[in-house]
């Protein structure tokens, strides 16, 4: 260990031209062919190594998938079969529910044609109106997810209130854990809020928040259930407080809109 201790210390210390230096040169050369030839002999053993590990690897990795597929696929035939057994069970019982989104409507698309320049008044006209059935307080949705509802109607044309306008309040509900509370505005634009969720529900991070719907006497909601709101951003509660303080990240880019759909009741009571 001195010796080696010694020879380093001199190596390190001596020019490049020096003894120590000139034998390890002439050593890696001498020995230069022999590492060459163990990396061509070890080489295949690696390669074949590598081959077999791989697939064992693959053939794992596509029994989970085997296995995840055969499970989706009898959840999805016993899902099939349950709306079946449940369609066929209304029928039988004459059962009378809300509006099915989007069974129960029929989509007018039309382009954005104005937007409102006011801040806190979150409107922008659309290209259709009452020649193509529209009437006020239509829901309006993208293929992202509510916009929000028709609010005043001429012959082709229409003005819809955007969700993040003050004066909109949309009933919602956690798709995960069935928390149900009041979709508004939110502090910024482009924002909303999720309120009115008792501390008793669950509410998590992540979650989606679709509308709710609902029938309540004669007062049916403007919303049917299911619509795509967007997902809880954050949810925190205190010791004083009698609900959630929740946000939501909408689904729609309100600030961006080009195109919208106007959902119409194909069932539509005549005035």
């Amino acid at each position: 260990m001195l010796l080696s201790l010694v020879l380093i210390t001199v190596y390190f210390r001596e020019p490049a031209g020096g003894g120590l230096h000139s034998v390890q040169s002439t050593g890696a050369t001498v020995l230069r062919p022999f590492e060459v030839g163990a990396n061509r002999i070890a080489a295949p053993f690696r390669d074949s190594y590598g081959w077999f590990a791989g697939l064992i690897h693959a053939k794992s990795e596509n029994a989970r998938l085997r296995a995840q597929l055969d499970k989706l696929r009898t959840e999805a035939i016993q899902n099939v079969n349950a709306a079946q057994q449940l369609d066929e069970l209304r029928r039988q019982v004459k059962y009378v529910g809300l509006p099915q989104f989007p069974r129960d409507y029929r989509p007018v698309p039309t382009d954005v044609i104005s937007a409102s320049a006011r801040e806190f008044q979150q409107q922008v006209g659309i290209a259709a109106g009452s020649s193509s059935g529209i009437r006020r307080n239509d829901p309006v949705v993208t293929a992202d997810g509510l916009v929000g509802k028709v609010s005043s109607v001429a012959g082709h044309t229409a003005q819809v209130t955007l969700l993040t306008d003050a004066n909109i309040d949309v009933s919602a509900i956690d798709v995960g854990t069935q928390a149900a509370g009041l979709v508004s505005h939110g502090e910024g634009p482009s924002t909303l809020t999720l309120d009115r969720v008792l501390k008793s529900q669950v509410l998590r991070e992540g979650d989606t928040i679709v509308t709710q719907g609902f029938k309540v006497g004669p007062l049916t909601s403007i919303y049917p259930y299911g619509i795509p709101i967007g997902t809880v951003s954050g949810a925190t509660n205190s010791e004083v407080d009698l609900y959630w303080n929740a946000q939501v990240s909408p689904f729609v880019h309100f600030d961006s809109l080009r195109s919208v759909i106007v959902l119409v009741p194909k069932k539509r009571n005549q005035p």
